[in-house]
């Protein structure tokens, strides 16, 4: 049996320039001088190793994990997908985390001060690992958006963060979930340095109809692409593959 291929090279124009003014705070994160690259330790890209028996059956469900005197407030929606590599080939055992705000657009955290109210049955977070051919799966309720100060006027679309680890810390990518048909998507500054419409469709989860549960849930298909010419967007690694 042949061994795997090399990697696939990167397309160079599919990410965004890490400084767009148009995204105030880019402006003071983009580096000014070259990227330097820093070799990694063997602790770094071999450990920790997550299994399963890290995990609680209920990490994966957003709508059940925090909820104290009733469900949530919101649209519930089940996100589910695939973690694979440039050629489509599932990668088991990946940990995948997700975070996000509830429906009114409020996070569970202490600094975010938006006036709508946070839902004391919403924790906002969870977690899975991938199956033997790189499926995951959350349920959730569907985030709303919310205002932020760039300009005036600007809201970020909904949308879920996610984030997959490989083998050890050193090894994690980051990345955000849009839904299709949100007209926030073509409004937000932060999507618009994105200059390919196929990297912005890329983050963008169609609607599932197959997966939805009916009389419960709506569902949504996101597919992570790990590597190569068509990776999805990570935010944590705008540098590339």
């Amino acid at each position: 049996m042949s061994g795997p291929g090399e990697f696939y090279q990167r397309d160079r124009t599919w990410h965004p320039p890490a400084y767009s003014p148009d995204y105030k705070t880019s402006v003071a994160r983009s580096p000014r001088l070259p990227l330097l690259s820093l070799e990694n330790t063997l602790s770094e890209v071999t450990g920790p190793v997550f299994g399963h028996g890290d995990l609680g059956p209920l990490d994966n469900d957003l709508i059940r994990n925090f909820a104290k005197d009733g469900d949530p407030i919101g649209e519930r929606i089940i996100v589910h997908g695939r973690v694979v590599d440039e050629n489509g080939r599932g990668v088991p055992g990946t940990l995948v985390e997700v975070w996000q705000a509830n429906a009114g657009g409020r996070y569970r955290h202490k600094k975010d001060t938006y006036l709508a109210p946070v839902d004391p049955n919403f924790g906002g977070c969870g977690r899975c690992l991938t199956d033997g051919e790189g499926y995951y799966h959350f349920r959730t309720v569907k985030p709303g958006a919310y205002p932020w100060r760039n300009w005036v006027n600007n809201w970020r679309p909904a949308h879920i963060h996610v984030s997959v680890f490989g083998s050890g810390f050193a090894q994690r990518l980051i990345t955000q979930m849009y839904f299709e048909g949100d007209p926030l998507i073509a409004k937000c500054p932060i999507v618009q340095t994105i200059t390919d419409q196929a990297a912005i469709d890329a983050l963008v989860a169609p609607l599932d109809m197959n997966a939805a549960v009916p009389l419960d849930c709506l569902a949504y298909k996101f597919d992570i692409v790990l590597r190569g010419r068509r990776s999805t967007l990570f935010e944590n690694r705008l540098e590339g593959n």
